[in-house]
């Protein structure tokens, strides 16, 4: 036995055989557990909370094994062949929906989990309705109904759960099972508010535009272009559409080498990030402006970043956190067996042996130095021959879910450098403020922004206007010019602040190095060289070590930061801030920025920018 499934490193990820090892290698100790517990159809991982009940949770680590069983074994003769996960899987989905079992799933509420938990089991009964649900006999048949149409009448939110019911009936529509007449045009219509333009969506909120479009609005809309009941109806054709005009810039959301951005809730599901890659092959869905060579290699370069990670216990199950277990950024719906929704990419297995996307050479795309995402608010922006990419964003917010500021509201996110969240207000080791502004009127109890008063992506640069307190405001103007950024801040404040101002955090083990003057802190790191500036030369500028587990990809971090203290009045912070990825930063001569009226000179080195700013010139 292996420990911390090290085998997946090593998998090419090229033939349909390399993505069944896979999955086998992912799923292989969930389903040895069920098998020792002898639980069909649950599966107790580990023992943290979540804001569902135990139960649920077991029962949600066996049914989201079921997004890679269902590909795996949508034929009967490969049910045959992977008999060892087919038939446990049915015999868990017998007992599960069987209301005499000791395993039954239970009778749900209004907005129960185990919904969203239905999807993956619709999908694996249309894949295997032919030879697992039809030759079932009556009373297992009405069971799977029975358990299936309680999701018809209760009440569910209305975000991208409302898929997890058209999911539901469209099995219904196939298997000849009644349904309410208007419900899965209803659920369609809705999920059409939700629509922005050029294949994005948003989920539920206007101002929430994360990896929920992906791999949740978008894969479910494109996986039901397949498995729609009736292939005519007028949805199937239009997600079509929507998918192959999202690929061309949902790519930009990635770097080279295959990293994705590190952005919003749900990042516990990883690899899920590159799982519209996989449901556009599955349906031969053609992308604008993408080869299918290009979507290949997101989809497996993605993947292969992730295996190379310490994102599973040593006895080899993925574990709650990001780029290694955490459950400091966890969100409350966080459960053992929560990031095993990332079986999404392996719906690639349902495609036959002899497919053209199993030979299709792998090519990396062409991705654009500077571009702008008006839906997810984004300047986005690269480096390191396109293997960082650094999003600069305002405009998102999120106010249901852990660290909503953190995850959706700091200047920049870095797919080298990710991003932190808190562990506390009170000390600044407990903020853990890279890429953000924290003020306070005390000497503890920092605050950060969450949400703006105001808020505009430009070509060069981002703004943004925060109001902390009602006496307060802060204009925000976020300026890059890679690997460096620069950051003018406009204070109009009646009370006095104590400020701290965070650059990118990289991890500890590297040493700081020189900066021409005392204006500025530089550290490198194994990953890149972090630095920060405080080109007013007003204000205190230090190495900072944040609590441990702050960081989504790095336990332990070194953070440069500025402190200091605004009296009332009008003040001008101009900072610079240093995210230079894979590379040791040789700086010679200072970095300066100079604001007059409403535009920004910057030098550095030898190369002069300059950036006009509309919002100074009101």
């Amino acid at each position: 036995m292996t420990h911390f499934n090290s085998n997946l490193k090593n998998n090419p990820l090229n033939s349909r055989d390399d993505f069944v090892q896979a999955l086998a290698d992912l799923i292989d100790p969930v389903y040895q557990l069920m098998a020792d517990e002898h639980t069909p159809g649950r599966v107790r991982i580990s023992d943290s909370g979540s804001v569902y009940d135990e139960p649920r949770r077991e029962v949600e680590g066996f049914l989201r094994t079921l997004w890679g069983i269902g590909p795996l074994c949508n034929t009967e003769a490969r049910a045959q062949k992977y008999a060892k996960y087919y038939t446990p899987a049915t015999a868990g989905i017998l007992a599960g929906c069987d209301p005499s079992s000791p395993y039954y799933w239970g009778q749900l509420e209004d907005y129960d989990q185990l919904f969203v938990e239905m999807g993956s089991l619709a999908t694996f009964l249309i894949m295997t309705q032919d030879f697992f649900y039809n030759k079932l006999d009556t009373k297992d048949q009405q069971n799977i109904y029975t358990w299936l149409d309680q999701i018809n009448h209760h009440t569910i939110p209305k975000t991208n759960w409302l898929f997890f019911r058209v999911l539901v009936n469209s099995f219904f529509q196939r298997a000849g099972l009644v349904l309410p007449t208007d419900q899965p045009q209803a659920d369609l219509q809705e999920l059409d508010t939700y629509y922005l333009n050029d294949g994005w969506y948003f989920d539920g909120y206007n101002t929430q535009i994360d990896y929920y479009i992906p791999f949740g609005m978008q894969y479910y809309g494109v996986l039901y272009t397949a498995l729609a009941a009736d292939s005519n109806e007028k949805h199937v054709q239009l997600f079509a559409q929507r998918a192959r005009q999202f690929g061309k810039t949902f790519k930009n959301w990635f770097a080279k080498n295959g990293t994705a951005l590190p952005f919003g809730r749900s990042q516990t599901y990883r690899f899920a990030q590159s799982a519209f890659w996989a449901v556009s092959a599955y349906t031969n869905t053609t992308l604008d402006e993408l080869t299918l060579g290009e979507s290949k290699y997101l989809l497996t370069e993605n993947m292969h970043q992730w295996f190379k990670l310490p994102i599973f216990t040593s006895d080899n199950f993925l574990s709650i956190g990001y780029g290694y277990p955490n459950l400091v950024f966890a969100e409350g719906y966080n459960a053992p067996g929560s990031p095993y929704w990332a079986m999404k990419n392996f719906i690639v297995l349902a495609l036959p042996d002899d497919d053209p996307y199993w030979t299709t050479p792998k090519t990396a795309p062409e991705f654009p130095q500077k571009s702008v995402n008006p839906y997810a608010h984004m300047l986005l922006v690269r480096g390191d021959h396109d293997n960082e990419l650094q999003a600069f964003t305002a405009g998102q917010h999120s106010h249901e879910h852990a660290h909503g500021d953190d995850k959706y509201e700091k200047y920049v996110y870095s797919t080298t450098f990710g991003f932190s969240v808190k562990k506390g207000n009170v000390l600044p080791k407990q903020g853990a403020y890279d890429n953000t502004l924290a003020l306070s009127d005390t000497e503890y109890n920092f605050k950060t922004a969450f949400g703006y008063r105001d808020y505009q992506v430009h070509p060069d640069y981002v703004y943004s206007r925060w109001e902390p307190w009602e006496d307060v405001t802060v204009d925000n103007f976020i300026i890059p010019c890679y690997p460096w950024h620069i950051r003018i801040h406009v204070v109009n404040t009646g009370r006095t602040l104590n400020i701290l101002e965070g650059s990118f955090s990289a991890p500890n083990g590297g040493q700081a190095i020189s900066y021409p003057d005392k204006s500025g802190a530089i550290y490198t790191s194994a990953v890149g060289t972090v630095g920060i500036v405080d080109l007013s030369n007003q204000y205190s500028v230090e190495l900072s070590e944040p609590e441990p587990n702050t960081n989504v990809l790095y336990p332990k971090t070194v953070l440069p930061l500025i402190s200091g203290q605004l009296d009332p009045g009008k003040h001008i912070l101009l900072t610079a801030c240093l995210g230079d990825a894979h590379h040791t930063t040789n700086i010679e001569q200072p970095i300066s920025a100079k604001l007059e009226g409403n535009t920004v000179h910057i030098k550095i080195n030898n190369q002069v920018i300059t950036v006009p700013l509309d919002e100074l010139a009101h």
